[in-house]
């Protein structure tokens, strides 16, 4: 299993990360500041196409409109693109796209609408086949929309106890995701 994206990605908890992904052989390539041209470059250049991933978790997009100052619809195209190109790098792999995860205190950060508009755009490329969409944003939040500094101190990266609400969130779907890969690979009888 291979993760791929910015910081929020790179900084999993240790202690969650093992346990929850430990069992998978899973490889953290979540690099700080990337935004979707980064990882397209990389996944161009950089000898990834050595791997052979079963399972790609993606999460990328929230460093295009903070470091880029990209609007939702430039987002999207960069989404998409990182999409076909892992399509392309790794067919028989699944592809579990994680929606970008709400950030900026308040529920009416405008941080907040852009970040809704790219995920409902991608949503579109869950194909049930090999690309996954799921926004599991709703479970950083509090009941009014605000983010709580126990969930992301900065409102933007996760704290040791959100990345174990991550891990529950993205587990039932990865072990799905990962069996049916098993399956999938075993040779007929």
């Amino acid at each position: 299993m291979l993760f791929l994206g910015d910081s929020i990605t790179e900084m999993w908890d240790r202690k969650a990360w093992d346990s929850r992904f430990g069992k998978y052989r899973a490889a953290n390539f979540g690099i700080g500041g990337d935004h979707t041209g980064n990882v397209l470059w990389r996944l161009k250049n950089d000898g990834m196409d050595k791997l052979r991933p079963k399972v790609v978790v993606l999460l990328i997009g929230v460093n295009n409109f903070g470091l880029c100052n990209e609007q939702p619809e430039q987002v999207t195209r960069g989404v998409k693109a990182v999409v076909a190109e892992l399509r392309a790098l790794y067919p028989d792999a699944r592809i579990l796209l994680n929606g970008i995860l709400p950030n900026g205190e308040l529920a009416n950060d405008e941080r907040r609408a852009k970040a809704k508009a790219v995920n409902r755009e991608i949503a579109a490329l869950d194909d049930g086949r090999h690309v996954f969409f799921r926004d599991y944003g709703s479970r950083f939040l509090q009941p009014n929309g605000d983010i709580a500094k126990e969930t992301m101190a900065d409102f933007l990266h996760l704290t040791p106890q959100a990345y174990v609400t991550w891990a529950d969130a993205m587990g039932p779907d990865i072990e799905t995701l990962m069996r049916e890969t098993s399956t999938r690979d075993k040779p007929a009888r």
